[in-house]
């Protein structure tokens, strides 16, 4: 069999991510802080961009790349000539430009102006520099700082001690019983309880500290804290002869105790969410109002019109090269808005349902739907619907949230997930406290109510997410 070199011609189509594209889909799948942060930092890179303002005439996008050439051969507009000559430079450099001298100047300067926001604000304290500084407070020697700074180092976000006395001792180059002296005094700092090895110790410290001494207390936290977590209180109540109510009595003491004290130093900041789109309800219909808020209006600069004249050649490749960047990102942001739009528009129609009720009225609804019907493809829906919300008569939710899997009912119709979700809810938060409902028990109302046929198994899922604990850990005391 002989081997042989042969050259054939074949057509195919393939799509080919080019950058533009793939800035283009990139933009669709941004946040809202995400597309501000991509826009300034354009802005800073490009020197054919800037932002205008509302009242300022606006120099008109080239809408083909022989248009973008064509802008280098066309003069400078009478209204471009007169914007730059009639500039206020004086105004805009202020005192600094007639001042003699700069280092005069500078002295009046307040020192917080050029500051940002944030950076005058006092940073959020840690755990550790918490003990640290009351350690340093207290008549702690060199050698007992040396040993703190080694606990504080090995304790968890919930401010639990992650190493044996033992090994703090080797790290630190101590005896046992400095560390245990020095980790007894630290226990006492506030948070009251921390660097505790567990929670059982963390609990007696602080039962100790507050003056707590009722021997039936203490033998609840020593030895029952598995009875209390599993609400086994009528043992409970027979093993130390005493009444449901006066077992309530330990438990809201017991509630007052906090078993994980560094948690609030661990905790993040609040994240606020800014909605990309607000729908307001208009007479019998509902208006769809984009969030333009902080998103800077971008035009081409004027002021680099003239070096498609003067300049070089590589100057003009430059240019010409930045104005197409440029173009596509302002056609690419209008392309964003605008499949938002269309988005929201298409939710509003099949969900209109919530809109006019809330959540109980919530449909099944999947990306297809709405792609089909925008004409779009899913992955496009997909991406634009990704870290966006959208502010309802009903609250604020994200844009996957109206996208749902369908529970089938015995009339052969579909509802929700998320309707059947909000209804758990309901029903859980009207329940009797003494009596809390089961799973079974809400499968069988669910049946009765939505003529949904769904397992205790998918209500114990549900519920879980909802972040529900089980009927027995709600149970409270007779």
């Amino acid at each position: 069999m002989a081997l042989e070199l042969r050259q054939q011609l074949k057509l195919s189509q393939q799509l080919v991510m080019t950058p533009q594209l793939q800035q283009a889909i990139k933009l669709l799948q941004l946040s809202r802080l995400e597309l501000l942060e991509t826009v300034q930092q354009e802005l800073l890179e490009n020197p054919m961009l800037e932002e205008i303002e509302d009242d300022k005439p606006v120099v008109e996008l080239p809408e083909t790349d022989a248009n973008i050439e064509a802008v280098g051969d066309s003069g400078d507009t009478a209204m471009e000539k007169e914007l730059i000559k009639s500039a206020e430079w004086d105004d805009y450099l202020g005192d600094f430009s007639s001042s003699p001298k700069l280092d005069n100047a500078r002295e009046t300067e307040i020192p917080e102006e050029g500051m940002a926001f944030d950076a005058r604000l006092a940073s959020r304290p840690s755990l550790g520099g918490h003990i640290s500084w009351q350690m340093r407070l207290s008549n702690f020697s060199i050698k007992d700082l040396e040993i703190g700074e080694v606990i504080i180092g090995n304790l968890d976000s919930s401010g639990y001690l992650q190493a044996t006395s033992e090994e703090i001792a080797s790290m630190a180059e101590a005896e046992t019983g400095d560390v245990e002296r020095v980790l007894h005094r630290i226990q006492r700092f506030d948070p009251v309880g921390v660097a505790a090895r567990s929670p059982r110790e963390c609990l007696l410290i602080q039962l100790e500290v507050f003056g707590h001494t009722d021997p039936v207390l203490i033998e609840l936290v020593t030895n029952h804290l598995e009875d209390l977590e599993k609400k086994r209180y009528k043992p409970l109540a027979k093993k130390f002869k005493i009444s449901l109510e006066e077992l309530r009595g330990y438990l809201d003491i017991l509630q007052t105790l906090d078993p994980m004290p560094g948690s609030s130093f661990a905790s993040e900041d609040p994240i606020y969410v800014s909605p990309d789109v607000y729908v307001y309800k208009w007479g019998e219909d509902f208006a769809i109002v984009l969030n333009d808020d902080g998103v800077p209006k971008l035009a081409l600069n004027p002021m680099y019109m003239d070096n498609f004249k003067g300049g070089t050649d590589k100057d003009k490749d430059y240019l010409q090269d930045k104005m197409r960047s440029a173009v596509w990102l302002m056609k690419s942001l209008y392309q964003r808005q605008r499949t938002l739009f269309k988005v929201v528009e298409s939710l509003v129609k099949f969900q209109r349902g919530f809109f006019e009720e809330g959540v109980a009225r919530l449909k099944p609804l999947i990306l297809k739907d709405v792609a089909d019907d925008i004409g779009m493809h899913e992955s496009t829906v997909s991406r634009i619907t990704t870290s966006k919300y959208v502010a309802t008569p009903h609250g604020i939710h994200e844009l996957k949230f109206f996208f749902n899997s369908s529970l089938g009912k015995d009339d052969g119709d579909t509802v929700g997930s998320e309707s059947v979700k909000d209804l758990i809810r309901r029903i859980i938060e009207a329940e009797d406290e003494k009596k809390p409902i089961s799973d079974d028990a809400i499968a069988e109302m669910l049946k009765d109510k939505l003529q949904v046929n769904i397992a205790r198994r998918t209500v114990a899922k549900y519920r879980t997410g909802l972040g529900i604990e089980s009927s027995s850990k709600r149970r409270e005391l007779l």
